[in-house]
């Protein structure tokens, strides 16, 4: 993944050039198409999104809860917690995705433990927004 292009996302303001060229190692682009079914609830989470372009919404048991867009991420909750995805989203136009996998997180983990923190303070805040919904 191009340094450069994950500069721009929020979630990884504040890296150092160092720093995102190793997370630029440790993170995959893809493009979906409109529909992919990008998670689904109940099922086990092994990768974490951050939206570059496009659209999808977010819904749990079948009702629509909220609509996500560049710079938005998802999958954190079940990638930090190892717990199945607590709600589905899917795609509603085609998407770039970086994408982060459970197995890189750990290595940044390991590798760049104050990117890492970094990464799980602002996962956290998230979480903690979402949950006082």
């Amino acid at each position: 993944m191009d340094p450069t292009r994950l500069k721009s996302l929020a979630l990884f303001e504040g890296l150092s050039r160092k720093e995102l060229r190793q997370l630029g190692r440790l993170t995959d682009e893809v493009d979906v198409p409109s529909g992919k079914h990008l998670a689904n609830q109940g099922e086990f989470a092994y990768e974490f999104f951050v939206i570059e372009e496009g659209t999808a919404d977010v819904a749990r048991d079948g009702k629509h809860l909220q609509s996500l867009g560049p710079g938005d991420f998802f999958g954190e909750i079940g990638l930090m917690q190892s717990i199945r995805r607590t709600a589905s989203v899917v795609a509603t136009s085609p998407m770039r995705l970086v994408v982060m996998a459970r197995r890189e997180f750990r290595a940044m983990e390991s590798d760049m433990p104050r990117v890492a923190e970094e990464l799980k303070r602002k996962l956290a805040e998230r979480l903690g927004a979402v949950s006082g919904q």
